[in-house]
């Protein structure tokens, strides 16, 4: 076990297992997960850091309107194109351009490209003041800012390639040149205002609607804050107490190291936001744990990817998408994250019970306390963490502080870890390492979003929004329903070759308009098509958390994949809940009280649809036991929990308390059936428990 080591004990004792650090020197948060990267060294080293420091001063700056320019009140569009001329020209140095390009060193087109970028983005900064007073946005601009908005253009195309592949490109140029051509009797409902190469450019590098809309603001406001508290986290050793405090908390229990591994992954997820992160740091420890203690490589892969799929999903750091979510509403960041604390509980709490009754039909016992981390010790390294984490959630939920709070959790966490820590003090080569990373992030992410504003300056340009809206609710029949099961197979199959964000944008534009209409909450409207982007994670073919995890347990990618969707398919169904009563978003009257209702139903039914997938229903037994009846038994008990745990009211045609009756109805009978035959039945050989 590559990151664990057995601690030398008295004859005694039995060896204890001690984890260290996952993150090694680093953690970072990052949207599109890439493995071919080129590692800058030398002087272009030291230009990314020198970047990187400017870009957080830059951020603190603006955020505690500090006043560095003396005299000079910096407009936002001249931030954002400042960020934009420190970070995306690095995208070409280090993602290389294909896969034959050397890692070794910096081709000369790379360069070429790197000084293209910078040079457009410091013209178009500079006349963005003047573009905003004389509205050459719509026309009238000069010809040298037209030439440079033509090369960020292509530059920002060149970046989605590098990373987020070529499936991002070809799903976001035909958007970004479609105003060029947007009259044209072809494209049927998708037709609206055409524009110039002209026009179209200006607008696209010009106004707060493109480039600098949404993705960037998002980006400028808060990602950069709580990217930099996230890789501050994991520098200091965070990954190693939660970690340890997950084997110590749940290491015992039936199937034990597969409830670490969701309960230590929930952990890492709530602080770093990256899925990928999740299952390459958590998975080394927990992985080769799940294996030894009796689970399949191939279902120990698929928990661990299941798991670390939350961290896009567990405030209070969530992933990049979540900050996006926020600009596009117009709400607090905190308003998101408030809004997924139930939809992420009842996600842990579904994924908990789907180990349970697996490790319960196999035999899987826990791991012994002697060889699991003290828990008073474990506290005792890292209790600084628990001050730091509960500081950044008063300031988020409390003050509201979102752009503010991570630099002070991460002024409180380095001076914390100063004084208490040994191991890990920081010394100038460490905030070296700590820019380094942040960098490298910032770089990546930069490339992303703001190649994926392009996206929202072409449908604002053309004006096709709202007609494409009552399109989509035409085609539906205004069924609700219909229409979220349309968007629900859209944003799974956009989700299989678009980064979660890109997904969302094209939805938050396109679909949720139409469904909006309908009368349906924003917040689970945008929640929806969020979870369901993110879903193409752990679903075939794609599946890029299941394939990282097969690679860490040896085991088939594809098999992997599918264990993933059984393990994972709670959260299939999780979306469709909040959408029909947004209380368990904590919206509408009375969130909380109706909230923590609809979220007990929701576990209570949960209890019986993963009993159903596994075959091992609590207070029941195995049902196996039913003999020729364990199918007909398992298949009710899905559709009996499903329906429990459905809200009643709203759009749907029964009240809360008739569909708890339905769904009782149900369960009760097949319950008392499968508790009849499961006792009736002699216990199983144990050659028939193994996995």
């Amino acid at each position: 076990m590559s990151s664990a080591s057995i601690s030398t004990a008295p004859k005694d004792e039995a060896k204890r297992i001690v984890f260290d650090d996952p993150h090694g020197a680093a953690g970072n948060m990052q949207e599109a997960e890439v493995t071919r990267v080129r590692t800058l060294r030398g002087a272009w080293r030291w230009t990314l850091i020198a970047a990187t420091a400017a870009t957080i001063l830059l951020c603190i700056n603006q955020q505690f309107s500090l006043r560095f320019f003396i005299g000079y009140t910096q407009l936002n569009t001249e931030y954002f194109y400042l960020l934009i001329a420190l970070m995306l020209p690095f995208t070409f140095l280090i993602f290389p351009g294909t896969a034959r390009a050397p890692l070794d060193r910096i081709p000369w087109y790379d360069l070429v490209l790197f000084m293209g970028t910078f040079a457009a983005a410091l013209l178009l900064m500079s006349n963005v003041r003047k573009a905003a007073e004389a509205g050459w946005e719509f026309g009238g601009a000069p010809n040298t800012v037209i030439a440079a908005g033509l090369v960020m253009w292509a530059m920002l195309m060149e970046a989605l390639r590098r990373t987020g592949g070529w499936s991002l490109l070809l799903s976001v140029f035909p958007f970004t040149v479609y105003p060029l051509f947007a009259e044209s009797g072809w494209l049927g409902p998708f037709r609206g205002t055409q524009s110039t190469l002209e026009q179209a450019t200006a607008y696209h590098v010009l106004s707060g609607e493109s480039l600098l809309g949404i993705p960037i603001q998002a980006f400028a406001d808060t990602v950069i804050g709580f990217l930099v508290f996230g890789t501050a986290l994991m520098m200091t050793g965070a990954g190693k107490f939660f970690i340890n405090l997950a084997f110590a908390l749940c290491g015992t229990f039936r199937g034990g190291a597969a409830k670490v591994c969701i309960f230590a992954s929930g952990l890492l997820g709530m602080m770093s936001g990256s899925i990928i992160s999740n299952v390459l740091t958590a998975g080394t420890m927990t992985i080769p744990v799940m294996k030894k203690s009796g689970f399949r490589a191939s279902y120990a892969g698929a928990i661990e990817a299941c798991a670390s799929t939350g961290a896009v999903l567990a405030p209070p750091v969530m992933g990049a998408t979540a900050f996006v979510i926020a600009q596009f509403l117009n709400v607090s960041y905190a308003d998101v994250a408030i809004a997924a604390i139930i939809p992420a509980a009842l996600y842990y709490i579904g994924l908990f019970m789907q180990v349970d009754s697996y490790a319960a039909r196999h035999g899987l016992k826990g791991i012994p306390r002697a060889e699991l981390p003290r828990i008073m010790d474990t506290i005792r390294d890292g209790w600084y963490y628990v001050f730091v984490i509960a500081l950044l959630i008063v300031m988020l939920l409390y003050f509201k502080r979102e752009s503010h709070a991570p630099f002070y959790a991460t002024a409180l966490l380095l001076v914390l870890n100063q004084l208490f820590s040994r191991d890990t003090r920081w010394t100038l080569a460490t905030i070296g390492k700590f820019l380094e990373v942040n960098g490298r992030t910032f770089v990546e992410l930069v490339g992303i979003l703001a190649g994926c504003g392009l996206l929202i300056g072409a449908f604002s340009m053309t004006g096709v929004v709202s007609s494409l809206a009552n399109d989509l609710l035409r085609i539906a029949g205004d069924n609700p329903f219909l229409l979220l099961g349309m968007c629900a197979l859209t944003s799974l199959i956009l989700g299989l070759g678009l980064t979660t964000t890109a997904c969302y944008i094209f939805l938050a534009i396109l679909v949720a308009p139409a469904l909006e209409k309908l009368g349906l909450n924003k917040m689970a409207v945008h929640m929806f098509i969020f979870y369901w982007g993110m879903l193409s994670s752990i679903t075939p073919p794609v599946a890029i958390a299941s394939f990282a995890a097969a690679g860490i347990a040896g085991s088939p990618a594809m098999k992997t994949g599918w264990e993933s969707m059984w393990v994972g398919s709670i959260i299939y169904f999780i979306p469709f809940f909040f959408v029909l009563n947004p209380a368990l978003v904590l919206q509408g009257p009375s969130p909380y009280l109706a909230g923590l209702g609809l979220m007990a139903l929701a576990a209570f039914g949960t209890l019986f649809i993963c009993g159903g997938i596994q075959g091992y229903q609590p207070f029941v037994g195995d049902l196996r036991g039913a003999g020729a009846l364990e199918w007909p038994i398992r298949v009710l008990l899905v559709i009996g929990g499903f329906v429990v745990a459905t809200p009643g009211g709203g759009i749907m045609p029964l009240s809360q308390m008739q569909v708890t009756l339905l769904g009782l109805a149900i369960l009760v009978p097949t319950v008392l059936i499968a508790l009849l035959l499961v006792r009736r039945q002699p216990p199983l050989p144990d050659g028939l428990r193994a996995p």
